[in-house]
């Protein structure tokens, strides 16, 4: 995998990027995100970690850089420190040494400037957002410093003020008294008084002294750093003008691109004649890129292509057709320039504003315990799991969240071929996993009937709707249809098992995406989810398994591979690769990425078998362009550790809107009670509605014994079944403590799986109630053309909300 090549670093550049560190001999190199920044190297484990905590920082004034190998290179200041880093390849490894040494020659410039001008202290380098926390220990050193001075000054003047009054009263007392024996006593007492009065202002001159040399000493360097942050400043504000410049040009060029040249009426002479206007530029620049071999038992590895494939010829090696054998160009703006229905510029309209924060999480203890044992000898079905558990949302919110990343699919719709139409789909299937790495907390199982519309058509373009539409075994439905040309539609229930220390949720269902213009039909499940640390510490998911994307109409298919996590692997954590070859097994294009992070895509230019791995099996060696990001994962908001670390949508998903179904999760109260930190109060609506639904079904299964037969038979065929359903009704809200708390990590993964239908051996539990129970918004269809059985979106919900008429809807909440 490859990354975008950066510019040369000036001195005063900040220069970031991962690099991969020695750690000890069982984890070996793990991938670091170093910062050099002001002649100081720092490092995190992650990006999301230099707000907040900084693993180390080495000093490059008084540091020695050595280099070992193509890619390794060695970091020490002495002893003290000493840091074996290794680069992607040599080409990043010299990046790196370059800005490292242009680093630290500005860091000795700037301290032999700071001896000349007499500071007794080294200048520290302001904050940049990313220093170190030797800056921000030495801050508060400083302050704390002068706190205790100012406490020690607010002291004397307490003790100024006690002895000048004692000795006020001692001169007044001395006046009115008469010459005689008390005379030497009073005398005697205005002496000793007036001395404490003059050691405590000695000590307050002397503190007074004490605070003002402190605070000359840092005034001078307070205001060297003061400047350099204005001068940082000022750099910044040029960088930000110059993007709006650039942002500006591209956009008067993206809308002058909607008028096609006579030569480009033709896509393929359009696509010859960009990259021949390319000439060798290009060439030299992917010589320079390399690709690094994956490790065992990896199925493949990349390499990079000959230069001789970077230029289109009369004949092509590779064998790849002429619609894709194109060079290194932006897939996305040949996507453009061949699609004759670009779109226009049309006049904006004002789009509602939505909220960008929630009520922060309480931080309320819980018992485990003191759950446990109310369980004794109680009906299980009269035992609710408290919504600590959970987090503020429904399953069919958190089904909803797998378009957050739908312009994948809007670009899949302008793609015109179906290979390159795939990778964004393939994209799209590892991006609905990005929200679930710090997800710990537990969707509010849907309750039958309930709906959750998420209406995007004038900010994004689509609309979608989710219904709870069985409950034994429970399942969601859900579908999506966007004016760009595309619908998204799946049915999820989940199975899991738990293993003791873990515990592996199974995704049940398959999801279908659909184009207008193509005609392609994709379908694809999902991996598993495991939840780590479920009875003894903190709770971490993974997600591990194999995926196949299938185009039913073309026979293209996308291999997705999630390797699982593992502390003796040095590869990338969360590591996500694949391959999409066409209906005869040829490889055209790979993906590689973190399915929490980005992925990327390179289209192949040959294909050989290499060497036999670990496990015996030959590998392919794929020769490859220069890989493209197709897809990066969104920042969380700020404040995001304190919001359940919900996305920016996901923070819209619960937010009130009129007009929408009276069985809208939006209108659930004890989630809304809890999204407003009043849990006591959602802890007994939850145990409200739970209830209300147990009546429900009842009622319905009565209903539908009458039916069937006299009503003797019926009354004693519902009291048969009263028994089972304890545990039936139990499994929807109701489960051992820990159960809630790990379930539905995966991006469509309903909690109801785990907490039902699973005896105590994983094994499947049957319903013997009849229920007729239909859903109101889908229909249960076989589809022709994946030969699968789910449920459809048959109609009429966008029409009832336009009338405003929910008549049919039932009342569940």
């Amino acid at each position: 995998m490859s990354e975008s090549k950066p510019p040369t670093p000036t001195p005063a550049d900040t220069y970031k990027g991962w690099l991969f560190k020695w750690t000890n001999y069982i984890k070996g190199y793990q991938r670091r995100w170093f910062v050099l920044s002001n002649g100081l190297l720092s490092y995190y484990r992650t990006q999301a970690e230099m707000g907040h905590t900084c693993r180390g920082t080495i000093n490059l004034a008084t540091a020695n850089i050595a280099v070992e190998d193509s890619c390794n290179f060695v970091i020490s200041n002495g002893g003290a420190q000493t840091y074996h880093l290794k680069a992607s390849s040599e080409i990043e490894r010299q990046r790196w040494i370059t800005a490292l040494e242009l680093a630290k020659a500005k860091a000795i410039n700037m301290q032999a400037e700071s001896d000349e001008s007499g500071d007794d202290c080294p200048a520290v380098p302001p904050t940049s957002g990313q220093g170190g926390g030797f800056r921000n220990s030495e801050i508060q050193s400083t302050l704390r410093t002068l706190n205790s001075k100012v406490e020690d000054l607010a002291t004397c003047n307490d003790l100024i003020v006690k002895h000048g009054s004692a000795l006020q009263r001692s001169l007044s007392e001395l006046e009115g008294i008469h010459v005689g024996a008390d005379m030497a006593e009073k005398t005697r007492q205005v002496t000793e008084r007036a001395t404490l009065f003059r050691i405590t202002s000695n000590a307050m001159i002397n503190a007074c002294r004490d605070f003002l040399s402190l605070a000359q000493t840092h005034s001078k360097r307070w205001q060297k750093a003061l400047q350099t942050e204005r001068e940082q400043r000022v750099r910044l504000e040029e960088t930000l003008e110059q993007l709006a410049k650039q942002h500006n040009h591209l956009e008067r060029a993206f809308r002058g691109a909607t008028v096609l040249p006579p030569s480009f009426s033709n896509p393929a002479l359009a696509i010859k004649g960009g990259v021949s206007g390319k000439g060798d530029a290009s060439d030299e620049d992917d010589d320079n890129e390399f690709f690094d071999a994956m490790e065992d038992p990896a199925e493949f590895i990349t390499v990079p292509a000959d230069p001789k494939y970077h230029r289109r010829s009369g004949s092509n090696v590779s064998g790849l057709s002429s619609e894709t054998g194109t060079d290194d160009q932006s897939f996305d703006e040949l996507s453009l320039a061949s699609n004759p229905e670009s779109p226009q510029p049309l006049e904006l309209e004002p789009v509602r504003q939505r909220r960008t924060r929630i009520p922060d999480k309480p931080n309320y203890y819980l018992n485990l315990w003191s759950i446990m044992k109310n369980c004794i000898g109680k009906e299980l079905s009269k035992i609710p799991m408290p919504v600590n558990f959970n987090e503020p949302l429904s399953m069919l919110q958190r089904l909803s969240e797998d378009l957050e990343y739908y312009e994948l699919l809007d670009k899949a719709a302008k793609c015109q071929s179906s290979l390159e139409q795939l990778c964004y789909v393939a994209a799209f299937t590892v991006s609905s996993y990005s929200t679930t790495v710090h997800r710990t907390g537990k969707p509010f199982n849907p309750l039958l009937g309930e709906t959750f519309e998420l209406d995007r058509l004038r900010d994004c373009g689509y609309r979608s709707l989710c219904e709870q539409v069985s409950h034994h075994p429970p399942a969601a439905a859900h579908h999506a249809i966007s004016e760009k040309g595309w619908a998204l539609r799946q049915e999820i229930t989940l199975a899991s098992k738990f293993r003791g220390k873990y515990l592996s949720i199974m995704p049940l269902g398959s999801i279908q995406c659909l184009f207008d213009k193509s005609k392609n039909h994709y379908s694809w499940k999902k991996v598993t989810t495991t939840v780590h640390n479920i009875i003894v510490g903190k709770l971490w998911i993974d997600q591990s398994g194999e995926i196949d994307v299938v185009n039913h109409r073309t026979g293209d298919r996308c291999h997705l591979k999630f390797a699982p996590y593992s502390y003796f692997s040095r590869d990338v954590p969360r590591k996500v690769t694949g391959v999409v070859t066409d209906k005869d097994g040829k490889a055209h294009y790979v993906l590689s990425g973190t399915w929490d992070e980005k992925m990327e895509f390179s289209r192949v230019m040959q294909s050989s078998k290499g060497e036999n791995g670990t496990e015996g099996k030959q590998r392919t060696v794929y020769q490859t362009l220069k890989a493209k990001e197709i897809w990066r994962k969104n920042p969380l908001p700020e404040g995001a550790e304190n919001m359940y670390y919900f996305s920016s949508l996901a923070l819209t998903l619960n937010e009130p809107e009129e007009g929408v179904a009276p069985t809208d999760s939006r209108r659930r109260p004890d989630q809304r009670l809890m999204e407003e930190g009043r849990w006591d109060e959602a802890n007994a609506e939850k145990q409200r509605l739970e209830e209300k639904q147990r009546t429900a079904r009842r009622e319905r299964e009565r209903e539908a014994v009458k039916s069937a037969s006299s009503p003797e038979e019926a009354d004693a065929q519902v009291t048969g079944t009263e028994a089972s359903e304890v545990s039936d009704e139990t499994n929807t809200e109701d489960s051992p403590p820990h159960t809630p708390v790990a379930s539905s990590y995966g991006p469509s993964h309903s909690p109801h799986l785990m907490e039902s239908k699973e005896g105590s051996y994983g094994v499947a539990v049957k319903s013997t109630h009849p229920d007729n129970y239909q859903a109101l918004w889908f229909e249960k269809t076989d589809d022709p053309v994946s030969g699968e059985t789910l449920h459809i979106y048959k109609g009429g919900y966008w029409e009832a909300k336009e009338k405003g008429s929910w008549d049919m809807c039932p009342s569940i909440f």
